[in-house]
């Protein structure tokens, strides 16, 4: 069973502050790189959604939040299987506070 991999608009602004940052700090072409790593890990995700650990700091939420690190990015996302797609809600940079990621917003 395939899914589709949907980012979320808040992902998505996400993905839009490192490209800002990296561009700033180290060149266009970096952060084309970064972003695009990103994005390309999401997709395994179609075929093996599972293959992200539990995302602990979010079990209390009702989703089965999963993640995936690609550098220092946890990529975070949740299966939709009655839209049959892979939610990506955040983007979020290891080197914050943790606490920071439990204002996750889906």
């Amino acid at each position: 069973m395939k899914f589709s991999v949907y980012w979320l608009e808040f992902a998505e602004n996400k993905l839009d502050d490192i490209y800002g940052y990296y561009s700033e700090k180290a060149g266009q072409r970096i952060a084309t790189e970064i972003v695009i790593g990103i994005i390309d890990a999401t997709l395994t995700l179609q075929v093996q959604p599972k293959i992200g650990q539990v995302e602990h700091l979010l079990q209390q939420r009702e989703e089965d939040f999963r993640y995936l690190v690609f550098k220092n990015y946890k990529i975070i996302y949740w299966i939709n299987a009655a839209a049959r797609r892979i939610e990506i809600i955040n983007v979020f940079d290891t080197r914050q506070n943790p606490k920071k990621l439990r204002q996750t917003r889906r």
